[in-house]
């Protein structure tokens, strides 16, 4: 349970210590006193959206922190050990600082933590129902959800959202694959002929390189010849060729080295020059021998070049682009050839998927239909407590045209508020005050079944005042037995059923105004109590009847029975499901 709650510098607020207990705290004062901005400095602690108005004018932070007693909290110290959080003494302290720039930082423990792991642990230890709540009832989804709680569904409607998704995935890739098929059909013509004219030519990667070269020798085939013929008979011809002046070069040094022997090594470089020049004489003889003059060779490289170009004209700019054009052209083909076989595989993929999306949501509508026989009968023995004598309260399931994400079926809240009336939507029904019970009707029985140790009820009386005021008030105060309970209210019979009772102030200080909250004694609830009634604390017939309410609500002490006579163990009250069948009709339960 919240043991104790410690605001810093939100909004109004300067700094309140708000010290809570078991059974069912209320906290009480005129309107905007600031019991709104508690509630919402309390959603911050547990991860709710942050914001820089949020952060007291002045100051460059906002802090809220809570502490908690987990002993009663079963299961949920497993979750803080898997988050690498200590737990020590069953205590749990929970903080969040916003930054007036916005930013915000969250602790567990003093161990820093993410807004959303902080998000998941206020969750378990927290429930908050607000006048929203009371709105949202009107929502479909809203009421869906609620059933799908009580019933302990959720696991199942997942799977039947996976279902869903398994199998619009698969009708989207069938319908990918129908497109690609009507277009390659489209284009099959086109594409064989990319094929057969490319096949036919056959390129292979670097062929154009070598064809250019290639060209370049056979076109100047005479002129190879010439020019190596004529450079060989330079080299090595008659006496005026190179080799032939190297020998009078070499007489010449044959009579110096006599002369003076240290000009011995230049014989041998100009031996060396001389054979050098032979080995390239031959070479050119050879070359130009070997020079290939044939015409219809020529004309075969220049017509393969011309059917290459053609190709790197039309699928270019060059060879590897023409035959990665190719392998392209044909994998379309072959995907027109192979896609029929692939699309009778796909819908047998469809069809299964289809029937475990039938199956899956069949179970989850028996689920329901079950449940909402059930809830109903819970909610409807609740109405009469509330003022609502002739009341009565229905689900109804009305099946849809198609499977979708979330099941096979509508859920709708109905209810009859006169005795053998015809159960009609809550929306064309019921007042903002039936609302509001009929939402904490609903929130006391889904109570039971939720482990989650505070319950926070905001103004959730709204609409609501005399006889029914204290029916709302017992039914909170019998809550109050097996969760703690904070209840945000403006009305003076449901604060005489508290056990613990705090008053929001606000005050001014020059200019400042600040909220701040005390704990009420015997003697401050009597003058509460009586300012609630009358709007004035210090008349004498106010006060008389304020204890007169207090006795009262005294007089429920020690009355901590479950949500109805007999007791309501939540879920163990669901009926098994006995059909598979899904019904085909709408389903109601009152």
């Amino acid at each position: 349970m919240l043991v104790e709650l410690r605001i810093r510098n939100v909004a109004v607020i300067d700094k309140v210590d708000l010290p809570l207990s078991r059974g069912l705290n209320v906290l009480s004062g005129e309107t905007g006193a600031g019991k709104s901005l508690i509630v919402g400095a309390l959603g911050l602690l547990l991860g709710d959206r942050a914001a820089s108005d949020r952060v007291r004018p002045g100051e460059e932070k906002a802090s809220v922190e809570g502490i908690f007693d987990v002993t009663d909290a079963s299961g949920l110290r497993e979750i803080v050990d898997a988050k690498g959080i200590e737990l020590d003494d069953n205590t749990l302290v929970l903080k969040r600082e916003v930054n007036v720039n916005g930013r915000s930082r969250a602790w567990i423990n003093s161990s820093p933590v993410t807004i959303g792991v902080l998000s998941e642990v206020g969750a378990l230890l927290v429930s908050v129902h607000g006048q929203h709540d009371s709105r949202q009832l009107l929502e479909a989804d809203h009421q869906r959800d609620l059933l799908d709680e009580f019933s302990n569904a959720n696991s199942v409607r997942q799977a039947v959202a996976d279902c869903h998704r398994t199998l619009a995935d698969l009708r989207r890739r069938e319908h990918e694959m129908l497109e690609r098929q009507r277009d390659a059909r489209k284009r099959a013509d086109y594409l064989r002929f990319v094929v057969k004219e490319i096949g036919e030519v056959a390129p292979r990667s670097g062929e154009l390189d070598t064809i250019d070269v290639d060209l370049s020798r056979l076109t100047h085939a005479e002129d190879l010849q010439r020019l190596a013929g004529e450079a060989a008979s330079r080299i090595n011809g008659d006496s005026d060729s190179a080799i032939g002046q190297l020998g009078s070069v070499t007489r010449a040094l044959t009579q110096l080295t006599r002369i003076d022997s240290s000009t011995e090594t230049w014989q041998s470089i100009v031996d060396g020059a001389v054979y050098a020049l032979e080995d390239l004489s031959r070479e050119l003889e050879d070359y130009a021998a070997k020079v290939d003059v044939d015409p219809l060779k020529l004309a075969r490289l220049e017509e393969r070049r011309h059917s290459l170009a053609s190709l790197t004209r039309k699928y270019g700019p060059n060879i590897d682009d023409v035959l990665l054009e190719h392998e392209k052209a044909a994998s379309e083909l072959e995907f027109v050839d192979s896609v029929s076989s692939d699309l009778q595989v796909m819908a047998v993929s469809i069809a299964d998927a289809m029937r475990k999306l039938d199956s899956t949501a069949a179970e989850l509508t028996e689920i329901r239909t079950a449940s909402a026989h059930c809830l109903a009968a819970l909610v409807t023995k609740l109405l009469p407590e509330l003022g609502m004598p002739n009341g009565s309260f229905a689900i109804g399931l009305t099946p849809l045209d198609a499977v979708g994400v979330n099941g096979a079926e509508a859920v709708s809240f109905e209810v009859a508020l006169n005795a053998g009336g015809e159960s009609r939507a809550l929306s064309r029904v019921a007042s903002g005050g039936e609302l509001a019970r009929i939402m904490l009707a609903l929130s006391t029985v889904l109570s039971r079944l939720q482990r989650v140790p505070t319950l926070v009820f905001d103004e959730v009386d709204a609409g609501v005042g005399g006889a029914v005021a204290w029916q709302v008030g017992a039914l909170m105060r019998r809550v109050a037995g097996h969760h703690q309970v904070i209840a945000i209210s403006h009305l003076a019979q449901i604060a005489a059923t508290a056990h613990h009772h705090l008053l929001v102030r606000k005050s001014a200080v020059g200019t400042v105004t600040s909220a701040d909250t005390t704990v009420l004694g015997e003697d401050d609830r009597v003058g509460e109590i009586a300012r609630m009634l009358s709007g004035d604390s210090e008349r004498e017939v106010s006060r008389a009847h304020a204890r007169e309410l207090l006795d009262r609500g005294r007089l429920n002490e020690g009355v901590h029975e479950g949500v109805h006579e007999g007791g309501n163990e939540g879920a163990q009250v669901v009926p098994s499901p006995t059909s598979k069948k899904k019904s085909g009709r709408p389903a109601s339960a009152s």
